[in-house]
């Protein structure tokens, strides 16, 4: 059910929260004439999608990679513009440069054929064929999926059950019983790749031990197109910013949301920390939903979703944004370093831990063009390495200087040394991620996506009061860029929907 511009205009919404999903539901709603207020508690747009200021120029602190592409082609043409009108896009033929710690390295493509003869050098023709393979079952996965989940306002189980009936090899490439790295165990002799394409499972917070094998799919997002954004990805939040400011949005910033208020008939209001209270029927929440189901936002939006409060958290991070010099192996524009006992991480992790020997991603957000020459200046980078929720960590948060002695010792072994090595403004921990964002536990990627049935147990756009809405990377479809901004086109669907009605 769709309605028109002149249908919807003179409606008022208000969306809490400027992360990447509240920003594209403030884009569409006013898009579609509705009269759109943005409250956000920070002093600028992007939620995670943040930077920290470093001597050289902001360095990106939260996503990284833009991935599928076509969600923000939608979501700008949906307000009438394009893309690329908006923002430059860099598309990088290397998806990332991976390292261990026996001193091999591998370089995977967006090139199918060139990752294939790399693989063939790094491991072998049975490997590099197994590669095809699972390549192949990547793109049916990826598919049988998008369709009646990620593009579906309510994930179908309905509708995969249908695509597999009509496709029935997709039984065994789901591998319902199995786990990610069992999964990829089946199809890798070399135990490398099982930890490549197993740490694929972290990019929604999950642990490739405890991960459902489907979510093998996630390299198929990587492997159909990896972009840069010129000025880093905070570059898109602020241009998504000015275009809603454009289009007549008004933000408030430095705004906190002291209470939604809602009746028997829904929701009535939004009523800030200062007192001041803004009158609407629709409000939309971009945050972690465990903050509503906690009562950070008042008793009437508590009443939702009271089982995400105990519900398990996916992964934290530590992660460090800074300039320095680096000297070591040449590094991509995205280069993992991986540990020698990756189960030893992931049972770490699991038991609220921290890891001796973490994998750590680095981004060398300078290094995005082809032709990018560093010649010994201070670059900026930003470095990840996972860590356990605070639901699961029964221990004090470590010590600044064992967070730092962990994160560089480890990377001096690979022959990666910083000059200098950062301060501790540029760390932000599990428990900084909380005041960030709170009610998150620190998490990034909200619900755990453990267990085949974690995706239909993910809240959803519409909750059970009236006129409130949710999107985000906590909400279905789920984590990362591209699935909160979808998020927003399921909300601002669920919301035109219930206005038809009405």
């Amino acid at each position: 059910m769709e309605l028109s511009h002149s249908q919807f205009a003179g409606n008022r919404a208000v969306v809490v929260g400027a992360g990447i999903g509240g920003l594209a539901t403030a884009l569409r709603l006013v898009s579609v004439g509705a009269d759109v207020t943005l409250c956000e508690r920070q002093s600028a747009p992007g939620g995670k999608m943040r930077v920290v200021d470093t001597p050289v120029g902001p360095v990106d602190a939260g996503p990284t990679v833009l991935t599928l592409r076509g969600v923000f082609d939608d979501l700008f043409q949906a307000a009438n513009t394009r893309l690329d009108a908006h923002v430059t896009l860099i598309p990088q033929d290397m998806i990332a440069r991976h390292f261990w710690p026996d001193g091999s390295s591998l370089d995977l493509f967006s090139d199918q054929a060139r990752s294939y003869e790399a693989v063939r050098s790094f491991a072998g023709q049975q490997d590099a064929e197994a590669f095809r393979r699972f390549c192949a079952d990547a793109r049916r996965l990826f598919a049988a999926f998008d369709g009646p989940v990620m593009q579906s306002q309510h994930p179908s189980l309905t509708g995969i059950l249908k695509r597999t009936v009509s496709d029935i090899g997709l039984v065994s490439i789901i591998s319902p019983l199995a786990t990610l790295n069992q999964s990829l165990a089946r199809r890798f002799s070399d135990p490398r790749l099982v930890q490549l394409f197993g740490r694929y499972a972290t990019y929604v917070g999950g642990d490739p031990y405890r991960s459902p094998a489907i979510l093998s799919l996630i390299w198929q997002a990587e492997a159909s197109g990896v972009w840069a954004v010129a000025g880093g990805m905070y570059r898109l939040a602020l241009a998504i910013t000015e275009l809603c400011q454009t289009k007549g949005v008004r933000f408030h910033f430095n705004t906190q949301v002291d209470r939604i208020e809602a009746g028997p008939s829904g929701v009535r209001a939004v009523v800030l920390e200062s007192g001041a209270r803004i009158a609407t029927d629709t409000v939309v929440f971009n945050g972690d939903p465990r903050a509503l189901a906690l009562g950070h936002l008042g008793e009437d939006a508590g009443r939702i979703a009271r089982t995400i409060v105990d519900a398990p958290r996916s992964l934290s991070a530590r992660v460090w944004s800074f300039a320095a010099q680096c000297s070591g192996p040449e590094l991509a524009l995205h280069n993992v370093f991986f540990t020698e006992q990756p189960k030893a991480e992931f049972d770490a992790l699991r038991d609220g831990q921290t890891p001796k020997s973490p994998t750590l991603y680095v981004c060398a957000q300078d290094r995005a063009g082809s032709d990018t020459k560093v010649d010994g200046h201070p670059e900026r980078f930003e470095i990840i390495a996972n860590a356990p929720p605070l639901t699961v960590s029964e221990q004090p948060e470590p010590e600044f200087d064992i967070c730092r002695r962990i994160t560089f010792k480890t990377l001096e072994r690979f022959g990666m040394r910083f000059a200098p090595e950062p301060g501790e403004g540029a760390l932000t921990t599990p428990a900084g991620f909380e005041r960030l964002f709170p009610g998150s536990a620190g998490s990034l990627y909200g619900q755990s996506p453990h267990g085949m049935m974690s995706t239909f147990r993910r809240p959803q756009a519409r909750t059970s009061v009236r006129g409130l809405y949710l999107v985000g990377g906590g909400v279905h479809p789920g984590a990362g860029v591209p699935m909160a901004a979808l998020s927003a086109r399921h909300a601002v669907e669920a919301i035109m929907q219930d206005h038809a009605l009405t």
